[in-house]
């Protein structure tokens, strides 16, 4: 039985916990957060008994298998970026594995710290973009894997956020029906400037297209003025779709619903509930890092040098906003590209 521990008892750690439901090899048995009310509330409602304020004291005490690093990459009502230094503890406390919420980063500069600790840490890593684990997404992967749909052509993925809110969803979820294959190339545009100033900076929206490593092209898009709208969900979050095409069908998928199209079966779709299925995904991707610390070759599919490579692509959007021109991935950001968008946005 591993031991597990959550840093940050807000709202999006609950989805965490709850998905504990389903996890047999994983025991929650310690939390922490400074704020002592959003402590002693998840603690009581998950019968957690060790709380503690101090992140530290947690580790050294408890020494947990898995840390749930579940905090904004931004400390809020100020500009500090705190996901590399919470990672870097846990790495330095020699944290065994670690899954951290998304976004994984906000800008080049926390980007950059992360690709160096990912070079020289030992703890194994993980993003929280859980979508590619939910079984109906589970089910088209293994069709496309087996060649039902032919050759891959083409992916068209998108979603009604903001690209830093859910672009890591939906950069994900392309990865994985590509086997992982990397970015190489990137053209893209953005919009808006509303959300430049959060705690999660970010473009209103963006478009762009990607060429991968494996010479897929996709074609992504986030933020609502060009991303369809895909359910009678008017919440922007419940937006997020991918669309795989082959040279013989497609693989269809969104937050309510999936449709597939082969020469050997023709057309079908069916319908799901997000919510439920969205608590399995959870739990087949907190299984599968408990997987990673089974077998070192089990390497968990959003481990921390993919995820960063994906978020490189979203940089190279920007980046390739501000000049007008295709960008090469992997590429190094230059500094200052959040503030080279407000002037161009604001």
């Amino acid at each position: 039985m591993y031991k597990c521990a959550f840093l940050g008892c807000g709202g999006r750690a609950r989805a965490h916990a709850h998905a504990y439901e389903h996890i047999q090899r994983g025991e929650i048995v310690a939390l922490c957060d400074m704020n002592e009310e959003l402590l002693n509330s998840f603690g009581d409602d998950f019968g957690i008994e060790k709380r503690y304020t101090d992140i530290h004291e947690m580790l050294d005490r408890e020494r947990p298998d898995l840390l749930h690093i579940v905090t904004a990459p931004v400390l809020r009502g100020s500009n500090e970026l705190i996901r590399y230094p919470l990672m870097n503890i846990a790495s330095e406390h020699e944290v065994p594995a670690a899954i951290v919420e998304k976004p994984i980063a906000v800008m080049g500069e926390d980007w950059r710290q992360l690709s160096d600790l990912c070079q020289n840490t030992k703890t194994k890593f993980a993003v929280n973009t859980q979508l590619n684990f939910h079984p109906p997404n589970l089910k088209l992967k293994a069709d496309v894997a087996a060649g039902s749909i032919g050759d891959l052509d083409f992916i068209d993925a998108s979603a009604r956020s903001t690209p830093i809110d859910q672009g890591p969803h939906v950069l994900q979820l392309v990865s994985s029906y590509i086997d992982n294959s990397r970015p190489v190339k990137v053209f893209g545009q953005v919009a808006g400037g509303e959300h430049l100033d959060t705690a999660q900076p970010s473009p209103d929206h963006a478009t762009a297209s990607i060429t991968y490593a494996n010479g897929v092209r996709a074609l992504v898009t986030f933020g609502t003025k060009g991303s369809p709208e895909i359910s009678d969900h008017e919440s922007v979050f419940q937006h997020k779709r991918v669309r795989v095409f082959g040279k013989r069908g497609f693989v269809h998928w969104w937050m309510y619903g999936w449709e597939r199209n082969t020469p050997g079966d023709g057309y079908s779709r069916g319908e799901h509930e997000y919510g439920e299925q969205d608590l399995l995904g959870q739990a087949g991707l907190t299984n599968a890092i408990l997987d990673w610390l089974d077998d070192d070759e089990k390497v968990h599919p959003t481990h921390l040098e993919q995820s960063l490579a994906e978020f490189n692509a979203i940089l190279g959007i920007y980046h390739s906003a501000l000049t007008h021109e295709p960008i090469d991935l992997p590429f190094d950001p230059p500094d200052g590209l959040i503030e080279s968008l407000k002037g161009l946005l604001l």
